[in-house]
């Protein structure tokens, strides 16, 4: 079949590589894609999804980012009779609007932190205690969260963040991310994962869309996958009839594990490891999800752990730097460079947004793939270049304890 993506980014590289793997697909294409993208797949400057995909007789499309799912791209698809991957507008507004989810959350009983919504300032109660978190209400790429540790710190993130918002209880533990597919009547897991959202090493610096993933069967054990399963995304789906992916951020505090926010799209960084980790027919995986029979054997998953570290451009999360040379990615062995923030500039590969790479590999045990990352990610240059040097070591200290 023909596939098209929709997306830019290493997480749409990532789709696009796999897509191009699964023995079901003949052609990829990509609306816009980037440099890295177009190693794989055809790519179309255009933001008309509709008519591009009719004009080149796509059968199946899938969405990356969650902007487009927002703005009813698969209504506008499921309108003109086209296969497409994601949910409709009124379920996509589980990620576009924080104050919705919240309350759809507390109306099913699914377990999350408690919150207050605000219009304004005048709003706020103050019954809460330091640590807080204040969420703008829309999309804001991963970086509309603001942990105030203090009244000085609370008083800025008022100031700095656009209301409504969100302000919600800080949960203790550790955050994994639960990712799962569905077909509007059921849903069968990804392989847990872990994202790092702050800048800098040992969770330190501001919020970023994400410096870097991991993915390890030993992350959730099958019993809490089920117990997940159960009471936090099946409800979901029960009562929305929700297609495509959604994405459950998880805090694992000491009571059991509680929603932080849920995306309606695979993850970026997460989606990587995934796929590198994922054995099976992506393709058809994909086509089973789109047409509502899809069933879990149709997602097989290697064993070996994957570890992706982002690699970012100078002067993000605020403002990236772009337009810095990109050396070394011919170099690299053993891992596979998704390019995200990447575009042309002659015979030259250039940093053209703040996430720019994903560097990720799989290992015989998460320590290996760790190795492998980070001796692919030595060989590569830009001016500026930032990115952390302890994707993973969470896993690693996990299973030292145990």
């Amino acid at each position: 079949m023909k596939t098209l993506v929709i997306g830019a980014g290493g997480r749409e590289h990532a789709l696009a590589w796999k897509l191009r793997q699964s023995p079901s697909v003949t052609e990829v294409h990509c609306a816009t894609g980037n440099p890295g993208i177009g190693t794989v797949a055809t790519c179309h400057d255009t933001s008309d999804y509709v008519a591009l995909a009719k004009s080149l007789g796509i059968d199946l499309t899938v969405v990356g980012p969650e902007v487009p799912l927002v703005a009813g791209v698969v209504d506008q698809f499921r309108a003109k009779g086209l296969a497409i991957v994601g949910p409709i507008a009124a379920n996509a507004s589980l990620e576009g609007s924080k104050i919705h989810s919240k309350r759809f959350m507390a109306k099913l009983g699914i377990p999350t932190a408690a919150f207050q919504t605000v219009e304004n300032a005048t709003q706020i109660k103050r019954n809460f205690r330091y640590p807080v978190v204040l969420k703008t209400d829309g999309l804001a790429a991963g970086k509309g969260v603001i942990i105030a540790q203090n009244e000085a710190e609370f008083a800025a993130a008022i100031a700095s963040l656009p209301f409504p918002m969100v302000i919600e209880e800080f949960l203790e533990g550790e955050e994994v991310s639960f990712i799962v597919l569905c077909d509007g009547k059921r849903a069968v897991p990804l392989e847990p994962s872990q994202d790092h959202k702050r800048i800098f090493d040992n969770d330190q610096g501001p919020n970023t869309g994400g410096m870097g993933a991991y993915s390890d069967s030993k992350i959730l054990p099958d019993a809490m996958r089920g117990h997940v399963l159960n009471t936090i995304i099946e409800p979901i789906v029960r009562t929305t009839g929700f297609t495509g992916f959604l994405y459950a951020g998880l805090m694992m505090t000491a009571e059991g594990p509680s929603v932080l926010e849920f995306n309606v799209r695979l993850g970026d960084p997460e989606t990587q490891p995934l796929m590198m980790r994922l054995t099976s027919d992506w393709g058809e995986a994909l086509m089973a999800a789109a047409r509502g029979s899809l069933t879990p054997d149709l997602l097989q998953w290697s064993p070996d752990p994957a570890t992706c570290v982002v690699m970012a451009s100078a002067g993000y999360p605020d403002t990236p730097r772009t337009g810095d040379r990109i050396t070394g990615i011919d170099q690299v062995q053993d891992a596979v460079v998704f390019q995200a923030g990447t575009k042309q500039a002659g015979s030259d590969l250039v940093t053209a947004g703040g996430r720019v790479l994903g560097v990720t590999a799989t290992g015989k045990d998460l320590a290996d793939s760790m190795k492998k990352a980070y001796a692919a990610v030595d060989r590569i240059h830009f001016d500026g270049m930032q990115y952390r040097k302890d994707i993973g070591s969470k896993g690693l200290r996990r299973y030292n304890k145990s």
